[in-house]
């Protein structure tokens, strides 16, 4: 057990945590980061990064990550890549258990992110980042004049699959059943657009790869069982996310999905415990904007901090 207090621990990585890691180590905090088992967040899934400033070449998600902490620990941030199991945000200090050791803190910064659902077909595993992806935003531009597949119903995969639609030749959407979640204009313009086929009663049951990547699937009718083979060279799963806050026992304020709802700023329903990134954003979803909000997040800490004295 610690007897030490700490300035500001940091729960989770990826680009909101490092962000604001580099800012509070900066403002002499002395923070303290738990980054996870998998630090660094879902970046490590993305193999290249086309779309955050300063990079005109592009540059791997791994390695953007490995660079913004090197960037964090070279102004002091002190970083465990392990998980925390639980919080107790009822009193100050705040507690935090990290493989059964206690750590105390004056104010601590959620930065956990969002993980996408896959499907969990076979192959998938493999392929993740070598075809198969969760972002059309991010890696659409890799697949100009190819076939690529929409997994989804709902607003997002109607959104994804228009997106899509300036890169690829063909876009393919595969939903389960012949109903949709997409709202009436989205899917309309999904439906509507030359480029667009829509599968209904279909699901993915197997990915097929060659040594490049993903070539194609095997597609499964949900009525009858009955199979067929799809080519493609790119798949975008648009079937949700589900932020990482389990954790917390609905100690701070979440919506009914889980994700964390801002009070005043990037401050949440408890004074002195903020959160930025994916585990907040339900809407941008982007590198760059968990970025800005690990900043925001690092300066709204720094303020709050200084008020306490």
């Amino acid at each position: 057990m610690e007897d030490e207090v700490r300035n500001v621990i940091i729960i989770g990585s990826g680009p909101a945590g490092y962000t604001a890691g580099l800012y509070t180590a900066r403002a002499l905090l002395e923070p303290l980061m738990f980054a996870g088992y998998m630090s660094g967040g879902q970046l490590m899934l993305t193999s290249d990064i086309e779309n955050f400033p300063g990079y005109p070449e592009g540059i791997g998600g791994p390695e953007m990550m490995l660079q913004l902490r090197e960037q964090s620990e070279r102004f002091g941030l002190e970083v465990h890549d392990k998980n925390v199991e639980r919080v107790d945000f009822s009193e100050q200090p705040f507690k935090v258990w990290v493989e059964g050791e206690l750590f105390l803190s004056r104010s601590i910064i959620i930065c956990t992110g969002a993980e996408s659902i896959w499907l969990g077909a076979e192959g998938e595993e493999e392929q993740k980042g070598r075809g198969i992806s969760t972002c059309a935003t991010c890696d659409g531009a890799f697949f100009r004049d190819e076939e690529v597949l929409v997994i989804g119903g709902g607003d997002s995969a109607m959104e994804e699959a228009t997106f899509l639609t300036r890169f690829a030749s063909k876009v393919t959407i595969i939903h389960r059943r012949d109903v949709f979640k997409a709202s009436k204009v989205m899917y309309e313009r999904a439906l509507n657009n030359p480029k667009i086929e829509i599968k209904t009663f279909k699901t993915i049951k197997k990915w097929l790869s060659d040594e490049n990547g993903i070539i194609g699937a095997i597609l499964q009718d949900s009525r009858d069982n009955s199979e067929e083979e799809i080519s493609c060279t790119g798949a975008f799963i648009a079937i949700g996310h589900k932020p990482i806050t389990k954790f917390l026992e609905n100690q701070v304020e979440t919506d009914e999905s889980g994700y964390i709802i801002p009070n005043i700023h990037t401050m949440t329903s408890v004074p002195g415990i903020f959160a930025a990134g994916d585990v907040v954003d339900t809407r941008y979803r982007q590198a760059i904007t968990a970025a800005g909000m690990g900043c925001q997040a690092a300066i709204d800490t720094e303020k709050w901090l200084e008020d306490q004295h």
